[in-house]
């Protein structure tokens, strides 16, 4: 049991640092593409963020994630670290590829993949896994809509200011950095927490699905520190590559996607905050002008993010019976 606690402290743990380094780009990307900040200062204000977050508005995501796909009662170790190591190989790889992926997806998918081939499909609830799956298809939706109609709104109001406004939105983009710092660490870390509680409840440590305090506190610091570390390589993709971001865009993509990503938060709903910013780059793109925004990258993301569940489902169902085995020798 201990080594099985040890292997799941582990992984959970990694993935809360992929989570944080895969997602540092979300945070970062459009103020060191607009040349707002530097990248070192950026990178430590949406850590610190990111470790605040997880505090402030509740734990709804991380209670959906462990109560909303299947009764806790079902799950073992071997789902639990079969469902979390999947989303973190899927992870890997497209950082390795440069593409931006969701760890939502990864971690629904690869927890779904895990469980059917333990316990059959009838240990899945339908209705909890229609609710997180909405949440995910309709969340990039809305930070495109969003992104699309705060670029107007911000376009009539600065109708007719001198340049030096592009000044307000560089220093403004110190404070929608931040905010979206929170609300990714709000949603992004109760994932981890949920990994958590559930291998305490499989173990037997606890008997029901209750967050421990310091489940919280690792579950931030793990996200912060891979925030820290950032992920250039998705920096490149989302600064540089959907549209040339101006500090406007920066600014406007921002504080569309915190609104979103926050109004999932307090809802219980697990989201792609990887998703939601990029879309809401291309919604305030797509405000000046549809051709600015490079659209066949938004294909690629779209063929990664359909991609992410099957595969990540698939890993874990893999992955589930040497891990099993193992953990009942």
């Amino acid at each position: 049991m201990s080594n099985a606690l040890a292997i799941l402290g582990i992984s959970a743990i990694g993935f809360g640092l992929l989570t944080g380094f895969h997602n540092s780009a979300n945070i970062v990307a459009t103020p060191i593409a607009s040349r707002a900040i530097k990248p070192r200062q950026i990178l430590l204000l949406a850590a610190a963020g990111s470790f605040i977050g997880p505090f402030l508005f509740g734990l709804a995501v991380a209670e959906a994630i462990g109560t909303g796909i299947t009764d806790p009662q079902n799950i073992t170790l071997a789902i639990v670290i079969a469902g979390t190591l999947s989303a973190v190989l899927w992870g890997l790889f497209t950082w390795w590829r440069g593409i931006p992926s969701s760890s939502s997806h990864a971690l629904i998918g690869g927890l779904v993949g895990a469980i059917i081939v333990a316990e059959g499909f009838q240990a899945i609830y339908l209705s909890g896994l229609m609710r997180i799956g909405i949440a995910l298809l309709i969340s990039p939706l809305l930070g495109l809509v969003m992104g699309y109609l705060v670029m107007k709104t911000t376009i009539a109001f600065a109708r007719g200011a001198t340049p030096r406004i592009n000044t307000f939105f560089k220093h403004s983009q110190l404070f929608s950095s931040f905010g979206l710092a929170l609300t990714f660490g709000t949603n992004d870390a109760q994932k981890t927490m949920g990994i958590i509680t559930l291998g305490l409840v499989a173990s037997g440590l606890i008997p029901d699905f209750v967050i421990p305090n310091w489940a919280v506190l690792l579950s931030a610091l793990s996200v912060s520190v891979g925030v820290a570390l950032g992920g250039r390589r998705l920096i490149s993709t989302l600064g540089y590559r959907i549209v040339r971001i101006r500090p406007v865009h920066g600014f406007v993509s921002q504080v569309s996607a915190a609104l979103v990503v926050l109004g999932a938060s307090l809802s219980g709903g697990p989201v792609s905050t990887t998703q939601v910013i990029s879309a809401s780059i291309m919604g305030a793109g797509s405000a000046e002008r549809v051709s600015k925004v490079h659209w066949d990258i938004g294909y690629q993301m779209l063929v990664a993010w359909l991609l992410t569940v099957p595969v990540s489902g698939i890993l874990a169902a893999i992955l589930y019976f040497p891990l099993n085995w193992l953990l009942n020798l």
